[in-house]
This record gives structure tokens, sequence and C-alpha cells, in this order.
């Protein structure tokens, strides 16, 4: 039997019409949506680029559809043996693990895209094609930034003040470095203040152990199944680096031979190839090709 993980996408997979073809089978789930948010899924997916893009919309709506997915595959009898997501995704694997149940994973996710909408002051941008050597000794000596995605070797996203952001960039060549529309400055110390916030409804919230292992974003070396470990995990994933290369060099280090990427689009298995070459892809961001799998 082939050992498979599925991954969940965080913001930046999210596109105009994702969703609508799982109106139907996802058709409670989109209504207790519409309850715990005060408005429509749906409706917002059929908007545009820039309005789903913001932070307040993209990531309730990529967990949602993301949940709805899971239950498709789960219902045909399908399971990991181990999940993970990117940032965001991490609540969608903390969902398919049954971790958090759908409409609490919800309530999380609603309070952390509005206390990450509401940051301001920050920059992030992503930088493809670079010295990673340079770009490491750049960071340790330039205060208020950090590497806060680490995508793969050669393709990160760098966060902290706008000056210092600006400093890396002009510290180190890079074959693109891309501006990221956000309000905040996300995966950094800068967020400490929205992190204490949200910690207070992590304290709030149960965690139950987990029924497949999970791998979180600031400890990628270790699949747990334990709750208590997965919530101190989360309070610290606002401030902390996405390691997601990392995720990946262990996922092929431990034998994992498919990863299935379980939501919007093909983010997340275009970086699986390039630092897990020898993990088989596939991707299930609508129904026909959950059905398919």
């Amino acid at each position: 039997m082939t050992k498979s993980v599925w991954i969940f996408p965080g913001q930046g997979s999210q596109a105009v019409g994702m969703g609508l073809d799982l109106q139907e089978v996802g058709k409670d789930k989109f209504t207790k949506a519409e309850q715990i948010l005060g408005w429509s899924i749906l409706e917002k997916v059929q908007t545009d680029a820039a309005e789903i893009s913001k932070t307040q919309f993209t990531q309730p709506c990529l967990y949602v559809i993301s949940a709805i997915l899971t239950d498709v595959l789960k219902a045909k009898g399908l399971s990991p043996e181990a999940v993970t997501g990117h940032s965001l995704g991490e609540y969608s694997a903390l969902y398919c693990a049954g971790v958090l149940d759908f409409a609490t994973g919800l309530e999380l996710v609603k309070q952390r895209s509005l206390l990450m909408a509401e940051v301001s002051g920050g920059a992030m941008t992503a930088l493809i094609g670079f010295d990673r050597a340079t770009l490491e000794s750049a960071i340790a000596t330039t205060d208020d930034v950090v590497l806060a995605n680490d995508n793969s070797n050669d393709q990160v996203v760098i966060s902290g003040t706008d000056a210092a952001v600006k400093s890396i960039c002009e510290q180190v060549k890079s074959k693109r470095a891309i501006s990221l529309a956000v309000s905040g400055a996300f995966h950094s110390p800068l967020m400490a203040e929205a992190a204490a916030k949200f910690a207070v409804a992590l304290e709030k919230t149960i965690f139950n152990d987990a029924s497949i292992p999970v791998i979180s974003n600031v400890e990628p070396n270790d699949a747990t199944v334990s709750g208590q470990f997965l919530r101190d995990r989360l309070s610290q994933q606002m401030t902390s680096p996405v390691r997601w290369r990392e995720i990946c060099l262990y996922l092929a280090a431990s034998g994992y031979e498919q990863a299935i990427e379980v939501g919007s689009g093909k983010v997340l298995t275009g970086l699986v190839k390039r630092s897990a070459p020898s993990l088989a892809l596939v991707n299930v961001s609508n129904l026909e090709q959950a059905i398919a799998l």
C-alpha cells in the first residue's frame, strides 16, 4: 500500500470560482460556514481576485473548501498516513485528523484571519532564484527581518519592517523579487500582538488527540498525534517561519511515496516536487478530481 500524506494549501492558492462545484455535496458545511462567518463562501468566491485575496476572506474560503474535499475523500474510504498544511492549511490538516471539528476549526480560522487582516506595518517579499548562503547571512546581520516562508531551496518569503525587507532585497541578488499584497509582516515577530490575542482563543479550545499524525509548520521533523503539542505549536505559528522545505525533506526521508494536495490550486505539489522529487504528486482541487481518486 502506498504511504501517502495529504497536504493542505494556504494563502496564495485562492482562485475566483473555487469550490463552486462543491455546492451540493458541501451544502451543510457552506450553510454552517455562513452562520459562523456572517457571509457566504459561495458568493464571495464569485467576486474578483482582489476581494478573495483579502486575508479575512481568503483563509475561511480555503479552509471550508479543503474540509469539504476531505469529506468526499473520506467518504470513499480513503485516508492518509499523515497530514500537514502550509500556514492556514495546518487548520485543514487538523480538521482532517479529527483534532478540531469543522465549526471549531472555522471559528479559529475566522479569528485568525481577522487579527491578521487588522495588522498594519511591515512587508513581505517573495524571492526566487538566489544564493541561499548569501541570503541567510544577510538576514542574520539585518535587524527586523526573518525568513517567513522557507518554501524550497530557491523560493522563500522574507518578512519584516519595510526598511529591513528593502535592505535584504538590495543585498541579495535574485531572479525575481515579488512584493506581496498583505497587510502586515506575517510569520514574523511583528505579529506578536496579534498572536497574543489569538493565544487566548486557542487556550479556550479543546484540541483532541489526532487520529492521523500531523506534521506542524514549526516542528517539521516530528509527526505527532498529541492534541496538546499541536495546540502549543499552533500558538507559535503566527510569529514563526513556515518550514515547508524541511517538511518536504522529512516526508522523503520518512518513506512517504505520495503527496495528495487537498484544496484549491497546485502551489504545494509544485513545492514538493522541488524538494522531494521522489514523491508521486496528486491534486484534488475539485469534486471531479476527488471522485476520480
